[in-house]
């Protein structure tokens, strides 16, 4: 049954369905889904300000659907060390150890699923 669920159901489904409501129809229904800019350009400004913002916890999931919308692991960490000069290195540092930490479980992942 958890399979069915959204990532946000999952997250705070119990606790506020009106922001599952929301996270799932408003934002990845609708604003993900506008034409005007590709996914992976949305996911590309979406790491960008997660990092800028020190949002760490949301960064995880979209660190995954960024290299799921097409951006490379080379471009996403180019993306921290560019923010460090803007947004601050705390935040940056704050940001590669959560990105190296999630390139290292989908590469172990990855290994487990050729063995």
């Amino acid at each position: 049954m958890t399979e069915s669920l959204t990532p946000a159901q999952r997250a705070v489904g119990d606790f506020s369905p009106k922001l599952v409501d929301l996270t799932d129809n408003v934002l990845f229904g609708d604003i993900w889904e506008r034409s005007e800019l590709s996914p992976r350009d949305r996911s590309l400004i979406t790491v960008a300000t997660l990092i800028a913002n020190g949002s760490t916890e949301q960064l995880v999931g979209h660190l995954r659907m960024a290299q799921q919308n097409g951006l490379t692991r080379a471009e996403l960490t180019e993306v921290i060390v560019h923010l460090a000069f803007y947004a601050g290195w705390p935040r940056a540092m704050s940001a590669v150890t959560v990105a190296k930490r999630v390139f290292e479980d989908q590469q172990n992942t990855e290994q487990e699923n050729k063995s």
